[in-house]
Order: C-alpha cells, then sequence, then structure tokens
C-alpha cells in the first residue's frame, strides 16, 4: 500500500486504516482466526508511521520553500505599487497644469465669441430688419406679392415665419393713412397661413406624422389659433376612439392620446386636461342629460342618477391613478371632481327632495294596495287612557245588559305582510345606498329617510296592525268562547320589527356614526321598540284575561255545588266534573296556541301569567264549595286533571308548584280528620300559611261534626 493514497480526495483515515490491516493480512485473517498474525501487522503498522513521516517531512520542505517565494513576490509587489504612487502624483501634478492652461484659454475663448457676439448681433439684426421691411413693402402695395417666401406653397414653414413677424409689426403701426392697407392685407395672410398650417397640422394627424405634427405646431404656439390647432387635435383623437357603446369608456383614449400630445405639444399637459374636460363636458355629459332629463319615472330617474354618478366617479380615480401611472397631469387635485359636480350639480341639488317623494309615494302604494287586496278601508285608532275607560264601561254594560260583546276580529286577519315590509325596506335600503353617495349632507338626509320608514313601516303597519289587534281581543268577561288571534299578530309583528331593526344596523347608523344626531336616533330606535312592546304586552295581557275570563265563565255556569256534595252516596261516581272537563279541553288549545305563534321568553312570560291567574282563579273557585267525600273525591280528580295540564304542557315550575301545592290542599277534604294534622305537616303544606290551610279545611262537609277544628290544636 503506497503513500499516495493519501493524496486522493475525500481521504477517510479509518477506512484507510482497514485497507492496509486487509492487504496486510489477507482477506482470510477475519475467517480464520488461526491464521492471524499480530506481528505481521505490528510491523506493517510500523514501516507506515515511518513512510508518513517521511512524507510528513517532505511536504514541510515543500510548504518552507512556496513560503519564502511568497515573501519574495511580495517584496517585489511592494516596490512596484511604490514606484506606480511616484508615477501617480507626477502625472497627477502634469494635470493640474494642463487644467489650468485649458481653463485659461477657455476664458479668452468665451471672451472672444462675446466680442464676436456682440459684433454679429446686431448685424444680424439688421439684415433681418432690412428682409422684412421688403416683405412689408411689398404688402404697401396694392400689387400682388412677388416674393417666392411669400406666395410659394412648399415654403409655407418659412412664410408662416415672416408672417407672425410681420404681423407683430403691423400692431405696431399707425391707424389710418398709407399702413391701414399693409395691415388689411397682413392680417388676411395671417389668416389663411393659419388655415394652411392647422389643415396640414390636420392631415399630419391622419397620416400619423408625429414630426411634421411637432413642427407645426412649434410654429403656431406663437400664433392666435395655437389653440385652435389643440381643438383640431382632441377632434382627431377621439375619431373611432370609442369602439364600443360604453360612453365611461375613456381611459384607453387618454392614454394613447397622451403618448402622441407628449411627441407632438411642448404643453402636453395642457392638451390633456383640455381633451379630459372636453369629453366630460361633452359626450358624458350629453348622455347624463340624455338619460336623466325629462325622465317622468322617479325610481328610473333615481336609478339612473345613482348608476351614473357611481361610474363617473369611478372614471375620475380611474384618471387620477392613470396619470401617476403614465407621467402626466390634469389641471389641479380638483379638477376632476369640480367636471363631475359641474355635470351632476343640477340634479344633486334636487336629490334628496325627488327621493323622499319617490319613497313617500311607493311606501303609500305598496301599503294601499295591500289593505285593498285585503279589502280594508284604514281606520282612525283611538288611543289613551280615556278611551280605554271607555272601552271597559262598553264591556261591562254588555255584560249588565247580556247583549254580548260587540268585538270586531276580522276574521283573524292580523294585518301584517312580510311581503309589505320587505318591500318597504329594499326601498328604503336603496334610498340609504343612495343617500350615502349622491347626498351632500348624508347624515341629515338619510334622518328624513329613516323618518319615512318609521311612518310608513312602524307606525302605519305594524303599529297600526296591533292597534287593530288590540281591539279584536275578546272582553275580560266573554260571554261566548273566546277567538283569540292576537297572539299570530305578535309573532308576526316581532318579525317584521326585528328586520327594521336589522335595516336600522346595517343599512343607517353607518351614515350617521359620526353625527351628532347618532344618539338621537338610537333613542327613537327604542322608544319605538319599548311602545310596540308595550302594546303587545297590554294585548298579551288582555289576551290572557279574556282566557281566564272564559274559564271564569265555564265555572259558573257548569259547574254545580251538587258536584262536590251529592245528596246521596249511590249517584253515579264521575272521573272529572264536566265544567273541568270544559276547562281543560279549553285551556289545552289555548296553551298550544300560544306555544306556536309566540317564541322566545314571551312563550315562558305568558303561560307563567296564565298558569298563575288559572291557578288563582281555580283556587278562589274552590273554596266557593262545600264537600262532602264523593265530592272531595271528585274535585281531587278535577284538580290531577289541571296538574297535570300545567305540568305537561305549560311546563313552568312555579306554576306547576302551585298546582302541587293546590292538589295537597284538596287532599285535606278526604284525610280522615285524625290525620289532618299530621298531613298538614307534610312536605308539601309544611310552607303554606297556616290560614290557608284552617280556611281549606273548614271547605269539609263535616268540619262542625267531626270537630276537626279541635284536632288541628
Amino acid at each position: 500500500m503506497s503513500v499516495e493514497e493519501l493524496e486522493q480526495e475525500p481521504f477517510s483515515v479509518h477506512e484507510f486504516v482497514e485497507r492496509l490491516a486487509w492487504k496486510t493480512m489477507g482477506a482470510n485473517a477475519r475467517s480464520s482466526p488461526e491464521e492471524f498474525d499480530p506481528v505481521i501487522l505490528h510491523t506493517a503498522f510500523e514501516k507506515m508511521i515511518k513512510d508518513l513521516k517521511d512524507k510528513n517531512n517532505q511536504v514541510q520542505k515543500k510548504i518552507d520553500k512556496l513560503e519564502l517565494e511568497c515573501k519574495d513576490e511580495e517584496k517585489r509587489h511592494w516596490n512596484r505599487v511604490a514606484e506606480l504612487q511616484k508615477k501617480n502624483q507626477s502625472l497627477y501634478t502634469d494635470f493640474q497644469t494642463l487644467d489650468e492652461r485649458i481653463s485659461y484659454v477657455a476664458t479668452k475663448v468665451v471672451h472672444l465669441g462675446d466680442q464676436l457676439e456682440s459684433v454679429n448681433t446686431p448685424r444680424a439684426r439688421a439684415v433681418e430688419a432690412q428682409r422684412l421691411m421688403h416683405y412689408l413693402g411689398e404688402f404697401l402695395t396694392e400689387e400682388p406679392l412677388k416674393s417666392p417666401v411669400l406666395i410659394d406653397p412648399f415654403q409655407l414653414h418659412h412664410t408662416a415665419d415672416v408672417i407672425q413677424k410681420l404681423h407683430l409689426i403691423a400692431l405696431e403701426l399707425p391707424v389710418g393713412g398709407r399702413f391701414d392697407i399693409a395691415r388689411q392685407r397682413i392680417a388676411e395672410k395671417y389668416d389663411a397661413v393659419e388655415k394652411e398650417l392647422i389643415e396640414e397640422f390636420r392631415l399630419g394627424q391622419q397620416g400619423g406624422d408625429k414630426k411634421k405634427m411637432r413642427k407645426i405646431t412649434n410654429l403656431l404656439q406663437h400664433f392666435k389659433s395655437y389653440g385652435q390647432c389643440i381643438d383640431v387635435f382632441i377632434a382627431e383623437c377621439q375619431k373611432g376612439a370609442f369602439k364600443t357603446n360604453d360612453i365611461f369608456d375613456i381611459v384607453p383614449l387618454c392614454i394613447e392620446t397622451n403618448k402622441l400630445a407628449k411627441a407632438v405639444f411642448s404643453n402636453s399637459d395642457t392638451v390633456m386636461t383640455k381633451l379630459v374636460q372636453n369629453l366630460f363636458l361633452g359626450s358624458i355629459q350629453g348622455h347624463v342629460a340624455s338619460r336623466l332629463e325629462n325622465e317622468p319615472d322617479a325610481d328610473v330617474y333615481l336609478n339612473n342618477l345613482y348608476d351614473l354618478f357611481i361610474r363617473a366617479t369611478k372614471l375620475t380615480a380611474d384618471l387620477s391613478k392613470v396619470c401617476i401611472e403614465h407621467e402626466f397631469k390634469l389641471g389641479d387635485s380638483t379638477f376632476l371632481n369640480k367636471l363631475v359636480k359641474t355635470i351632476f350639480s343640477q340634479h344633486l341639488e334636487k336629490y334628496i327632495d325627488v327621493e323622499l317623494q319617490s319613497l313617500r309615494e311607493h311606501c303609500s302604494m305598496v301599503l294601499q294596495h295591500y289593505y285593498e287586496k285585503k279589502d280594508h278601508a284604514k281606520r282612525q285608532i283611538q288611543t289613551g287612557g280615556i278611551f280605554e275607560l271607555k272601552r271597559d264601561i262598553q264591556a261591562r254594560i254588555n255584560t249588565v245588559t247580556k247583549t254580548g260583546p260587540t268585538i270586531e276580529n276580522f276574521g283573524g286577519e292580523t294585518f301584517l305582510s312580510q311581503e309589505v315590509a320587505i318591500n318597504i325596506l329594499q326601498d328604503t335600503k336603496n334610498a340609504f345606498k343612495r343617500c350615502q353617495t349622491l347626498s351632500s349632507s348624508p347624515s341629515s338626509d338619510a334622518i328624513k329617510i329613516f323618518e319615512l320608514l318609521i311612518q310608513y313601516l312602524v307606525t302605519e303597519h305594524i303599529d297600526y296592525a296591533v292597534e287593530i289587534g288590540l281591539l279584536g281581543i275578546p272582553p275580560a268577561e266573554p260571554k261566548v268562547e273566546p277567538e283569540i288571534y292576537f297572539f299570530d299578530l305578535v309573532s308576526e309583528a316581532n318579525t317584521l320589527f326585528h328586520l327594521f331593526e336589522k335595516q336600522f344596523t346595517d343599512s343607517f347608523i353607518p351614515l350617521i356614526m359620526s353625527s351628532q344626531q347618532h344618539g338621537f336616533c338610537v333613542k327613537r330606535k327604542r322608544e319605538l321598540k319599548e311602545l310596540l312592546e308595550s302594546k303587545i304586552d297590554t294585548g298579551l295581557d288582555r289576551s290572557v284575561n279574556a282566557i281566564i275570563g272564559w274559564i271564569h265563565h265555564i265555572f259558573q255556569t257548569e259547574q254545580k255545588k251538587s258536584d262536590f256534595r251529592p245528596e246521596t252516596e249511590d249517584a253515579p261516581m264521575h272521573l272529572i266534573s264536566p265544567a273541568a272537563m270544559s276547562v281543560t279541553k279549553f285551556l289545552q288549545a289555548q296553551v298550544k296556541e300560544i306555544q306556536t305563534r309566540l317564541d322566545g321568553k314571551n312563550v315562558d312570560i305568558v303561560l307563567s301569567t296564565l298558569g298563575q291567574r288559572f291557578h288563582r282563579l281555580t283556587y278562589e273557585h274552590l273554596t266557593q264549595f262545600s264537600y262532602n267525600f264523593m265530592g272531595a273525591m271528585l274535585v281531587i280528580c278535577d284538580v290531577n286533571e289541571y296538574r297535570k295540564l300545567v305540568k305537561e304542557q305549560i311546563r313552568i315550575p312555579l306554576v306547576t308548584q302551585l298546582f302541587e301545592h293546590l292538589h295537597a290542599l284538596c287532599n285535606l277534604l278526604v284525610v280522615v280528620p285524625e290525620n289532618i294534622k299530621v298531613v298538614c305537616s307534610g312536605e308539601q303544606l309544611a310552607d303554606l300559611d297556616d290560614s290557608i290551610l284552617q280556611s281549606f279545611v273548614q271547605l269539609r262537609a263535616d268540619y262542625r261534626t267531626a270537630k276537626i277544628s279541635t284536632k288541628l290544636k
């Protein structure tokens, strides 16, 4: 194994030692231990170590030699650098001397040039003046012009230069006398040259000759018709530019025109400003006028106005972006906004009046069509304490005279429509959206729209329906089974008012968030909600009273004293009294109606109120009778039926507990006298007042004969 293997890349010490051992001992040494000879391996390692030391000495000598050569080369390099620095210093000195000499010569040349110019300028002016005087002389006579410069059509540019100067001279000539003819002829030639230059400019633009156009504009800058040249340029640029029917698609035209204007005009920004002004106050303003003026339909007018204004505003934003990207300027920072304002000013001034009138008419029409479809004529609703007192007195008179109540419930019609509400809300939503964009005072105008929304949706639809519903609630002491439709109305009214609140939050609040009226509007909405809730609460309370009143009527007309104190014990035993059966059937239907029609907390509140009043009525009703054993069993069955209804359908813990207590009280009517005191101290009756227990025990028929009072002591 040679030492040269050390120079191979990559080099691994471990592999090198392994190969050395393998080559020394052979391939069979690992599999046959008896063939392994450590002496041979030791000798091979010593020899390789010696070879490595020799190799190390050789490499070290080579390194020393190279280091010595590097030091010599570095010394020679620094010597060359020093020589170059000396030469650079010498050259720098020579350069300074030469620069001073050149500056001196240049000063002399400039001085000499100034002297030559001071001599040549008056001479050149004199020559130019002589030439102009010669041309002026031709105009002083009535003879035809003879100079080629003035009559040769191929020297139009020279003619323009001469005529422009003669025109300035003619302005200084005295009026009257022999100069009038010259002044007139020069003016005529001046106009003719202007027309020819403009026509040449037009032909050059049509042919795409930018150099010719640039040359003509440089000449026309000194003529009065330079603005006319710009007008021709703008008119030619617009020919065939509108490839689509979209009149607002002018950005590509502006980009292309700007490239050409920069190549042709020295004041390209002025040209672009005039182009944009021409487009806005020309084609765009004409398009706006055709879409808006003489439009009889207010809805179409408002939608067109909003659409056109949005597109015009977007166009100004696009043009502002293009100005930055393509490096040109359109007037000052308010130029584009002023153009838009000029186009739409007369329409924006009357916008809110048109908006409110249109919204008012549309909402009125929606409500009118709805009530006409229902064949209903809206009524003037009387509210307040006097009207409520009058209603109660009338109900009492009807009760006394037994003529029956005069209640009109319109066949259960609620007079509430989600379709009507959605139509009104959609109209006001569109109005809010337009107001945000078109109004000069969005917050105050939005409040006007909000007031119309309140008037037509909340007041004239929701509130009106609730008032009609209140009038249709049966009296508290009905003579016929009451038909209560107010629960339907409550659900629909809440739904519509939630839609109103959603639009209040989503569309209206963002418009007034930063205004001083924000707090007032939030308060106004809260007051509307509280007023509606108050009326709904009143209606629910009256509805519950009507239910309780009919149950009271059933108790009064169907419950007999003999039900609970039959004369003989041989009388047939009923599982439930007829009155209890009627009450249960009626109350089940009403509870189901409440649970179906109402939602949220209203269900629990109404059922809780109904359950508590039903308990009070039942308790007061039961205390009017005297019970023997058979009657007590019947009343327990009746109360058990009520308790079952309350527990399974009303499901209000308080009401359930009240009827549990009432059922326990009824058990006192059948308990043997000796156990009454024990039962009274039981779990269900322990928390009741002793007076209640005493009064209920007194309802027993055997209260005196069994001397129960002594057993309670």
